[in-house]
């Protein structure tokens, strides 16, 4: 689904403006980036869990010519789906 679709179907839903909706939108996916670049997890009842894991630095074999690399540590975003939307989907 496009962002404009869904943001139609919200502003429908809620009653409001599709420039309320679009706002509210971007401050919530600026909030989940800012949390979770600060390693912490964002729980919505009946919709999920957003959780930032860092990752340690690891050595890897590139398997065609058996050099060994260094992969540097890292921040990586993962969600897990509730039980309830699980059982929707379902």
């Amino acid at each position: 689904m496009e962002n404009r679709k869904l943001v139609s179907l919200l502003a429908d839903k809620l009653g409001r403006s599709s420039k309320d909706v679009s706002k509210l939108l971007e401050a919530f996916t600026e909030v989940v980036g800012n949390r979770c670049g600060e390693l912490d997890s964002i729980s919505i009842p009946s919709f999920g869990t957003f959780e930032a894991k860092k990752k340690n630095e690891r050595v890897v074999v590139n398997p065609g010519n058996g050099k060994r690399m260094l992969v540097p540590p890292k921040v990586v975003l993962s969600f897990k789906i509730s039980n309830v939307l699980k059982g929707k989907l379902k």
